[in-house]
């Protein structure tokens, strides 16, 4: 399952959801306001940036954003709602592709860093954020926690959400830290949609340690974009690094 497969024109026009789900205000709007208060006046770059869920209302705000993103058909998307002058994109992979110029924040949303499948690339991802900021500039990742607590001895799976018309299920291979999630998507027919994609789960210490690797240092973590503490409990969490300014 390649990533720019996964991402093609039918997961672009599924992706976008006005007013629910990760479109919801609820979600949208502490996410935004966040990342520009983190902006801090300077630009900003979107890795992974997809449709432009959070670069939009983002460059609305003032904050100037740049993404680089893998599918073109995401990008289409994109372009329906900023051009290429307001929002500009580079079409590549998110731990080499460089985009031009620097920035004072490069942010990665709502889990996407797992997409990257080895810890190699992940580490790549990191160092690729460093190489775009400036000093004292942040990278900001939005991850979930992996939920192994809910695994019992034999069991491979976990339903994460259920819903009239929808069924989430990951399936872990802990061995590999690999876990694809399975989107069910039914109607009133007797008929259901599959659409899977693949990830590396990461924890937050092995996360910090990526970070270290690449001059990294954590600067915050919470539980959310509005700033709830991050415990034992907290199904994700909001990671700030920061490269130590210039002496």
């Amino acid at each position: 399952m390649r990533q720019e497969k996964i991402w093609d024109a039918d997961a672009a026009q599924r992706y976008d959801t006005p007013g629910t789900g990760m479109f919801a205000p609820g979600t949208l709007s502490p996410t935004v306001d966040r990342l520009a208060q983190l902006a801090e006046d300077g630009a900003a770059l979107e890795f992974a940036i997809g449709t432009g869920r959070v670069a939009v209302p983002l460059a609305e705000r003032g904050v100037p954003v740049t993404g680089i993103e893998l599918s073109v058909p995401m990008v289409e998307q994109l372009r329906t709602k900023a051009d290429e002058a307001t929002i500009p994109v580079l079409i590549g992979d998110m731990a080499t592709t460089v985009a031009p110029g620097t920035y004072s924040l490069v942010y990665l949303v709502y889990n996407t860093i797992s997409n990257l499948l080895t810890q190699a690339e992940q580490v790549e991802c990191f160092r690729n954020a460093a190489r775009h900021l400036t000093p004292g500039g942040r990278f900001v990742i939005e991850l979930w926690v992996p939920e192994l607590r809910r695994l019992p001895p034999g069991q491979k799976a976990t339903v994460w959400r259920t819903d009239s018309d929808y069924i989430g299920l990951d399936t872990y291979d802990v061995l590999r830290q690999h876990v694809v999630s399975h989107h069910f998507r039914y109607d009133e027919t007797e008929q259901a949609r599959l659409y899977r994609s693949p990830h590396r789960y990461i924890w937050p210490a092995e996360l910090d340690l990526m970070a270290q690797l690449a001059g990294f240092e954590l600067e915050s973590r919470h539980g959310d974009w509005s700033g709830a503490d991050f415990t034992a409990e907290s199904r994700s969490h909001v990671s700030v690094y920061r490269v130590p300014p210039t002496p």
